[in-house]
């Protein structure tokens, strides 16, 4: 590590629990009728956040609570005031997204252009380093990136320029599913499938709570019973089938996961907004129930790390753990926790959650936090970073990392214990340079993932990674020599072993078994035997 520049390594800190909660069940044994009404519902209302979020979009930076005051007022018109709040603040959500999004491909863009730019500028074939990268390879390799500059330079001046007004790019539906239409055979669809998903990827059956309205829901209203009714808009009240322009649904929501505190919710009138959408590769209709709740109070970095914690080193393929005391040192056998994430999206969140709950478990038992990695790969999956290492970077794209950093603390937080996030500043390579040969052995291999594991782990404690700090100046030992790494069975003036002596100091035989050998006397009258007798032999008289 002599003579390259590292980073600023981030202090670790206790990440902050969930702020909501979601549940989701079925609407079964729902009518034709009800269907048909909640098709039209949701067509309806879903034309109108249509034509609002392509309203705010040209708005821009222009936008004040003048403009939205009167988007409300003119959406009120065609539905009701509820129905028109909902949407105009689902729209101004996903707005923002669509501006995160924005900034986010502009720093992507920005790094591009300064690896392409700096790599332009070295001669052809010139070496890189763990600084930066080196020359192109050729030639033709060089020609090619000059291109390429030049279009990732037009693409981001007319981002900065679409950032400078405001102006996103967004659709409602999802833009892959958008180009999918054009390419049905590859997204293995047939035109009407197609279209079925379209329509129903741009419903909108959502509404937002009420704190003190009935059952905390005045639009989408859900009694303890499970009853459901909804609130028409104004062009299809004449489909009511219950008082006040409401429609009941014939079928019942029955919640089993959080259902005693989504019942509390309900029965004292707190806000709860729900969700109504439709699966149509299972042709089934789900609700979804949310609420805000209490930030979660977090314990003092120093508890959580009181016992010792699990280091946690995530991967594309599995989650490898290491316990580790409060010292640091590591307990007991690695554990690793896998996980496939092919097939569809519902699949990976299945394998990811099992993991997690795995892992969980295990933290809840020993009564441990767990320290993970505070990953963050937005800036380094671009081929510009990584060149030709096609695989490696679909390796860090497949990776979950913001999606399983947010289950686990939210899942986490359920069972009470702490998670610790760490800077994830070389674990991967001090963990292999300084923890991946101490703990092997002839029964046990360590992996390089194993070791980095112990690195986060330390990390979180406080310690440093490597395992043995440079000895104070002028010791008995060092005479201010350096060792700063565990030194080799070669090296000169290391702590040697003991030679092993049989007897009873030792320990290689029982302290009272029977000497082979008298005990010989001491070679200096320092340390001869009390009983002995000295004598003074008389000296030899001669002529």
């Amino acid at each position: 590590m002599r003579g390259e520049s590292l980073r600023t390594i981030a202090a670790p800190f206790v990440t902050v629990g969930p702020s909501g909660v979601a549940i989701r069940t079925r609407l079964g044994h729902l009518s034709a009728a009800d269907e048909q009404v909640l098709r039209l519902v949701g067509t309806h209302l879903g034309s109108l956040a249509s034509k609002d979020l392509k309203r705010r979009c040209a708005d821009g930076l222009e936008h004040s609570t003048h403009t939205w005051a009167e988007r409300k007022r003119a959406l009120t018109e065609e539905s009701s005031s509820r129905w028109a709040g909902s949407i105009t603040k689902a729209t101004h959500d996903q707005w923002a997204l669509a501006r995160r999004a924005q900034l986010a491909h502009i720093q992507s863009l920005q790094a591009g252009v300064r690896t392409i730019a700096h790599r332009l500028s070295l001669p052809i074939g010139e070496k890189g380093s763990r600084r930066g990268p080196g020359g192109y390879r050729s030639a033709k390799e060089w020609f090619a990136k000059s291109r390429r500059l030049q279009v990732l330079q037009d693409r981001l001046s007319a981002q900065q320029a679409d950032g400078a007004v405001g102006r996103v790019r967004v659709v409602r539906g999802g833009k892959r599913l958008a180009r999918n239409r054009h390419h049905l055979h590859a997204a293995q669809l047939t035109q009407a499938q197609w279209r079925q998903r379209w329509e129903a990827s741009r419903w909108f059956l959502q509404a937002d709570g009420e704190s003190g309205k009935r059952y905390g829901n005045e639009t989408i209203r859900v009694t303890p019973d499970g009853e459901v009714s909804l609130k028409l808009p104004a062009p299809l009240a004449h489909l009511a089938n219950a008082p006040h322009g409401r429609y009941t649904l014939t079928g019942a929501a029955l919640f089993h996961h959080r259902s005693d505190e989504w019942a509390d919710r309900i029965t004292t009138n707190r806000a709860v907004a729900y969700r109504i959408h439709y699966d149509t590769d299972r042709a089934r209709w789900y609700l979804t129930a949310s609420w805000t709740i209490p930030p979660i109070k977090t314990v003092p970095l120093d508890v959580a790390r009181a016992s010792g914690l699990i280091g946690v080193d995530t991967n594309a393929d599995h989650l490898a753990a290491w316990r580790l005391d409060e010292h640091g040192n590591p307990v007991g056998e690695p554990r690793r926790f896998f996980y496939d994430l092919s097939g569809t999206a519902n699949h990976r969140d299945a394998q990811v959650r099992h993991a997690l709950i795995r892992l969980l478990h295990w933290a809840e038992r020993r009564g441990l936090s767990i320290a993970i990695e505070d990953l963050d790969f937005t800036a380094e999956k671009t081929r510009e970073k990584h060149g030709r290492q096609k695989r490696f970077r679909q390796v860090i794209s497949g990776m979950p990392v913001s999606k399983l950093r947010a289950r686990l603390v939210s899942m986490a937080a359920e069972l009470g214990i702490t998670i610790i996030a760490v800077d994830p500043a070389y674990t991967s390579r001090w963990g292999a340079q300084h923890w991946h040969k101490p703990p092997t052995g002839k029964n046990r291999k360590t992996s390089r993932h194993d070791a980095a594991s112990i690195a986060i782990g330390r990390r979180a404690l406080g310690h440093r990674i490597r395992r043995r700090t440079a000895p104070p100046p002028h010791d008995q030992s060092d005479r201010v020599g350096h060792r700063t790494a565990q030194a080799g069975h070669g090296t000169r003036g290391r702590e040697e072993t003991r030679p092993r002596i049989l007897g009873p100091r030792t320990r290689s035989v029982s302290p009272d078994a029977a000497r082979t050998r008298a005990t010989s006397a001491s070679t200096t009258v320092r340390d001869a035997p009390v009983d002995q007798d000295w004598v003074q032999d008389s000296l030899l008289l001669t002529d």
